[in-house]
């Protein structure tokens, strides 16, 4: 992995939210990549690169149609669901809210990258195949390059992350390991 930039790298972390974090996932706990998250946006803040953190919320009427095959199941969250886990969000973090599984559509992220002349973003979060697969589809469609931190990702279960990370991210990215990310 080539030293990135950090005056055009991002970090990017998707739906590190409480309502999110607690689901069963795998194949790593949402505990675990809290844990691998926040050591990687240290590094980001420490070389001066921007951490943008993304949630996810539907509670004030904005969700997506549900008029699908098989909808997400509706039930009505904690008042903190969408609130971000605690100690996620340090000063000088850009916080993004969404009301789709992608944090481009209807949100400013697009806005808040260029202006910070971010041409590269590295992302991680929950959900391997929702969340963040959608945002890099839509990053890459933007003209972003994007870099997959696949152990700062997790699903719902094994195969659909493993499909993402093997099959789709390897089109749109590159997949590494967060240790493997050097900011220089």
């Amino acid at each position: 992995m080539p030293r990135l930039d950090p005056a055009t790298t991002a970090l990017v972390l998707i739906d590190l939210q409480n309502g999110i974090v607690g689901m069963d996932l795998a194949p790593r706990s949402g505990g675990a990549i809290v844990v691998a998250a926040e050591t990687l946006a240290a590094r980001f803040r420490a070389a001066g690169a921007p951490v943008i953190l993304v949630h996810v919320s539907f509670a004030d009427g904005l969700a997506p149609p549900q008029n699908v095959d098989s909808p997400m199941p509706s039930t009505t969250p904690p008042a903190d669901w969408s609130e971000l886990v605690e100690g996620v969000r340090q000063d000088g973090d850009i916080v993004v809210l969404k009301h789709h599984w992608g944090a481009f559509t209807g949100t400013d992220l697009d806005l808040q990258l260029r202006r910070r002349g971010v041409s590269t973003i590295v992302l991680g979060g929950i959900a391997t195949n929702f969340g963040v697969e959608s945002t890099a589809r839509s990053a890459w469609e933007h003209g972003y390059d994007v870099v997959l931190a696949e152990d700062v990702c997790t699903s719902a279960s094994a195969e659909a992350h493993g499909f993402a990370v093997k099959t789709i991210f390897p089109r749109i990215g590159r997949v590494v390991q967060s240790g493997d990310v050097t900011l220089a």
